[in-house]
């Protein structure tokens, strides 16, 4: 089997097929959807929302900020307690 000759799309369906024999159609489908390049611009979006922050400082501020559920709801402008 020289591959180096296949196209993508040949690629792509041998592929498949080995999947699926080994995995069965539902296990060959589950291993797709987490391998799924996904969509949007994730690099962008990352540099915009923490731009230079190093590491350190990103995992400083993780720590400054309280656990998930120990954090004080924000209630909607005008509602009472």
């Amino acid at each position: 089997m020289n591959s180096a000759r296949w196209t993508n799309a040949e690629i792509r369906a041998r592929g498949w097929d080995a999947l699926v024999e080994r995995l069965g159609p539902s296990g060959a489908l589950r291993f797709a959807m987490q391998t799924e390049r996904g969509h949007g611009e994730y690099a962008g979006r990352r540099h915009r929302m923490l731009g230079r922050l190093s590491v350190d400082q990103l995992l400083a501020r993780m720590r400054r900020r309280p656990a998930r559920g120990q954090r004080q709801r924000r209630r909607p402008a005008g509602v009472r307690s």
